[in-house]
């Protein structure tokens, strides 16, 4: 089935509540930053959505909410998904 999307894509950062996306890039020069999207799960293809912003992000990632600061998720990159 194909999923309906924009050509619009930004850091997790900047999208809104209730904003969801496919994950394009994570992207950071930290090491510590890497280690920790890999030890959440946080990959490229998954479908991510944006449920508390603050005074820390709540995301849904794969099925399992989690919380995530700024700096995270501002290294996280996604497709936004339309609707």
């Amino acid at each position: 089935m194909f999923t309906p999307f924009s050509i619009m894509g930004c850091s997790l950062e900047l999208l809104k509540l209730g904003d969801c996306g496919i994950i394009t890039a994570c992207k950071s020069q930290d090491e510590t930053i890497r280690k920790k999207l890999i030890s959440m799960g946080i990959k490229t293809g998954t479908t991510i959505t944006v449920e508390q912003q603050f005074p820390t992000f709540m995301i849904k990632c794969g099925g399992l909410s989690m919380t995530i600061d700024r700096e995270i998720a501002r290294a996280i990159y996604v497709r936004v998904i339309e609707g």
